[in-house]
């Protein structure tokens, strides 16, 4: 059986994190949806630019895993960077792109959740004002939507470098976006928190970095699975860089990592041929 869990917001959900920061998660356990079928996930997940990198969501896969042992997960990618929460209104194409995707999802797996975040896009002009208000018409329309009365919605919090980064005078708000975000979480129901307290950017002081983005996915796991909001650290969360690197691979993961690589142009067909060979003659 699949659970899974529809990625909505902007591009920290979608995900910009360095690909060669972190070491690859391959789980033939994480599934993504592509076409309406779902395949082996693989980095980028949510490809909605080129520029499309690590997110959250792989390491909140991988944490689901430690704790369901014998179930597959399914991640469902429908952020979309630099997006507001007008651009998320209830029958706009965002919306109607993220229902169309969950219902696909639904007729082979059971949705479980769903993964939000953004706020970046709120941080000026007194945006941050209204962000319950509207945000509260989207959550009630996706469950309605989606004939999912009590699902839970796991929200994540704008990092504290947004107020010293290279482009700190675009979010002025982002401290009052948190408390909106905050203050969301406890009043609706099945909505939780997760703070982004401690991460850290790229360069460019907007999007998170690799290795915070393993960190938020542990986060936002331990909120889906205890049901509470996350407002410190958790305990060995500095470990999330590694999550899925002590497990011995399978043969499927072991061929799909290496067809990746060739695909890159990281191999010669050659030494792909020859690895392939080794990894069939030892299974």
């Amino acid at each position: 059986m699949i659970h899974s869990f529809l990625m909505v917001g902007q591009s920290n959900m979608a995900g910009r994190g360095f690909l060669r920061d972190v070491p690859a998660i391959c789980n033939e356990r994480i599934k993504m949806l592509r076409n309406g079928r779902w395949q082996i996930m693989t980095e980028p997940i949510n490809y909605d630019r080129p520029s499309s990198g690590v997110g959250l969501a792989a390491s909140f896969a991988a944490s689901w895993c430690k704790k369901n042992k014998n179930d597959e997960i399914g991640l469902i990618p429908c952020a979309d960077g630099g997006t507001s929460l007008d651009d998320w209104a209830v029958g706009g194409i965002l919306f109607e792109h993220a229902v169309f995707q969950a219902k696909i999802a639904k007729r082979t797996s059971i949705l479980d959740g769903i993964l939000w975040h953004q706020g970046e896009n709120e941080c000026y002009s007194e945006r941050s004002s209204l962000y319950c208000e509207k945000f509260l018409l989207i959550v009630e329309a996706f469950r309605r939507e989606l004939c999912e009365p009590d699902i839970p919605f796991i929200i994540g919090g704008l990092g504290d470098y947004l107020g010293s980064g290279r482009l700190r005078e675009c979010f002025p708000e982002y401290l009052l976006v948190n408390k909106e975000l905050k203050k969301f979480s406890n009043t609706q129901k099945n909505c939780y928190f997760v703070t982004a307290l401690g991460l850290q950017a790229n360069a460019d002081g907007v999007h998170m970095n690799a290795v915070s983005q393993r960190i938020f996915g542990l986060r936002y796991f331990e909120a889906f699975d205890k049901f509470q909001n996350i407002l410190e650290p958790i305990e060995g969360e500095n470990s999330a860089v590694n999550i899925d690197s002590e497990r011995p691979l399978s043969k499927v993961e072991k061929i799909t990592q290496l067809g990746n690589k060739f695909i890159k142009g990281d191999l010669s067909l050659e030494d792909y041929e020859e690895q392939l060979a080794m990894i069939n003659s030892q299974m």
